[in-house]
């Protein structure tokens, strides 16, 4: 039974989330039904990464078996036949062995949260960045930033919801760039508990403004309390950049 992979692109705006759930539609739910639609087969699409409802991807990486044995070239040409109008776009499929799992196979997941700093309203980034009107300070944000990195109790920036087994993860990256108005928080994990890079990006907004110091979010991460968290940036900003296996 043939295996494959598939490289996603997505606009989360319109969706509940990857995940299929009674709420609307979801992304895994249309590839799914693209899948159904072009193959005559039911399936099981597996994601690398279960992204919230508004937030984007350009690199979620996705599995699924058919029983017939498909070019992956042509795999690719008609999910995409069969995704428009959907803001989902497959960028390509490959056949992969048996042992290749999307989720359980990956290494490390790379995310980037995108902050226009201006006063003036977005107009072609509306719904795709979080717009801060006060001047953030980057080299504050990614020096405070740096306490986060490494083997930690991310309780604080854990959401109550969050399903994980243990709030302890390693966190490989967690750089600030400024690029003219755009300010970048990039991430990068093996894995990341509910919400955490979004309210990792929240608490730095407060860096940025000179409201906490870089010691101050030492000590809201040492907290272990939610309670001690900044506040949670919306979904628009926050994107799957890419997965390594």
């Amino acid at each position: 039974m043939p295996r494959y992979r598939l490289l996603i692109e997505y606009d989360g705006g319109p969706f509940v989330g990857w995940q299929m759930q009674s709420g609307g539609p979801s992304v895994q739910g249309a590839i799914t039904q693209a899948v159904e639609a072009f193959a005559d087969e039911k399936v099981t699409v597996y994601g690398a990464g279960r992204t919230d409802a508004g937030v984007h991807a350009l690199g979620q990486v996705a599995h699924f078996d058919l029983a017939r044995d498909w070019r992956a070239d042509r795999v690719r040409d008609a999910l995409n036949a069969q995704l428009r109008p959907h803001p989902v776009a497959v960028l390509s499929a490959d056949k992969v062995t048996s042992a290749f799992d999307a989720r359980f196979s990956a290494k490390r997941r790379h995310y980037v949260y995108r902050i226009i700093n201006r006063r003036a309203d977005l107009t072609l980034d509306r719904g795709r960045a979080w717009r801060q009107p006060r001047p953030l300070d980057a080299a504050a944000m990614h020096d405070g930033a740096q306490a986060l990195v490494g083997r930690h109790d991310f309780t604080t920036f854990r959401a109550a919801e969050c399903q994980a087994k243990s709030p302890v993860k390693t966190l490989d990256r967690l750089d600030v760039e400024r690029i003219g108005d755009e300010i970048r928080v990039l991430a990068s994990a093996r894995s990341f508990l509910h919400h955490q890079v979004r309210s990792m990006a929240g608490s730095l907004v407060l860096v940025g403004e000179r409201k906490w110091s870089a010691r101050d979010l030492a000590a809201a991460l040492a907290a272990r309390s939610r309670a001690a968290c900044g506040p949670v940036a919306p979904p628009d900003g926050l994107y799957l950049m890419a997965v390594d296996y």
